[in-house]
């Protein structure tokens, strides 16, 4: 314990300056074993560190003392002990120990679900992301932790700011996987069936050596989203897909699934209602209800009406006599807010343009890149590759 009365005195002294706190992580690092030996009597020691002063030490404070097992009497006061760090703790300092800071706030997460309270963890987690990452572009293990949250207490609106974010910079695989897996749930969630076709394709289509089961589930609600959006999938994969999951990603299970399943079957009547609207100016609802086979005149009628507040059709429906007028669309697209959505649409698009294409040529020059092109080369004719483009040839 003397021990760690003189560690913490250490700290104290070795958080002013860059210098000292370089210093003082490696003596941090040479008292890791020490500090999870004690780790059930280092709880008094927090209240000697300020964590907007002294990060670092209190992070390895806190992740000693978190890591082992805890009651859901002892998740009460951690996550009061974690959310204080979180708000308070210093980007500088917590990145120099990432691994450690990565662990304590998927603690503070796993506590949260086992207090039955994801909804107190939204804005520490998503200030931890902003502590931790090194740009809005960045991808950390974080954000499947805070989207996870946002899924468990069905708080979609919250998590779908963070997916609107271009990300650019990934720091592990898995951290890629399940960010797009669970985005695409929130999206599902908020029936904004594109954006979450495109998560799910994003997992379906990612490089990987073998399917792992987020592809799997993944692929599974990859296929009921394109039902509900298209009325179809196709059962070939892009060819840009990796070998392992067109060879393996071809079944569809039906688990964990019922939710999206009756939504697949809603949505084939709307797209049959909206095949309707390119046919017909006028048409009665017992006639909508004939064609796409609804059971009632009632349930053709909410159908519809759902499909104009949802701006799915423009319609109007005359009660007296139960007809339908089909409307055409009435934005012209040259009102100011369209011109500055418009406008806005394309920068975005530049910037990512730009970004690709730098993307491109830092692969094109990358060692292990160019070593694997020569390797796969040698299996090809030469006739299989298109020609060099004239700026190229030397």
């Amino acid at each position: 314990m003397n021990s760690m009365e003189g560690l913490v005195t250490q700290i104290q002294g070795l958080s002013s300056t860059a210098s000292d706190v370089l210093m003082l992580q490696n003596l941090l690092k040479q008292a890791n074993d020490s500090l999870h030996a004690e780790s059930t009597r280092l709880l008094p020691f927090l209240d000697q560190l300020d964590p907007s002063k002294h990060s670092l030490g209190y992070l390895y404070f806190l992740e000693a003392c978190t890591a082992g097992p805890i009651t859901k009497e002892q998740a009460s006061s951690y996550v009061l002990i974690i959310a204080r760090f979180l708000s308070s703790c210093v980007s500088e300092q917590i990145r120099l120990a990432s691994h450690k800071f990565i662990s304590v706030c998927k603690r503070f997460k796993d506590q949260l679900v086992l207090l039955g309270e994801p909804l107190r963890g939204f804005a520490l987690m998503l200030t931890a992301i902003r502590k931790f990452q090194s740009s809005t572009e960045h991808l950390t293990a974080l954000h499947p932790e805070f989207l996870l949250l946002c899924l468990l207490a069905k708080s979609y609106k919250t998590g779908h700011s963070v997916l609107e974010e271009d990300i650019f910079e990934v720091d592990q695989p898995k951290d890629l996987f399940l960010y797009c897996y669970y985005g695409g749930m929130i999206c599902i969630g908020q029936k904004h069936f594109q954006k979450a076709l495109e998560l799910l394709h994003n997992v379906v289509t990612a490089p990987m050596f073998a399917v792992n089961a987020i592809a799997v589930e993944a692929y599974k609600k990859y296929i009921l989203v394109s039902l509900i959006l298209h009325g179809q999938f196709s059962t070939s994969l892009p060819k840009y897909s990796s070998s392992a999951a067109q060879r393996n990603l071809r079944s569809l299970c039906q688990d964990n699934n019922l939710g999206l399943v009756k939504q697949v079957v809603s949505s084939l009547y709307k797209q049959n209602i909206q095949r309707l609207t390119q046919t017909y100016l006028t048409l009665s609802l017992q006639d909508i209800a004939n064609t796409v086979q609804l059971s009632s005149v009632r349930e053709a009628e909410m159908h519809v009406l759902q499909m104009i507040q949802d701006v799915e059709i423009y319609a109007t429906i005359n009660q007296k006599d139960g007809m339908v007028r089909f409307l055409e669309d009435p934005e012209q697209y040259k009102t100011i807010e369209m011109i500055e959505r418009i406008d806005s649409s394309i920068q975005r698009l530049m910037i990512l343009s730009k970004k690709i294409t730098l993307t491109d040529e830092l692969m094109s020059c990358d060692p292990s890149y160019l070593s694997k092109g020569c390797r796969e080369r040698q299996k090809f004719d030469f006739d299989d590759y298109d020609s060099v483009p004239q700026r190229f040839n030397v």
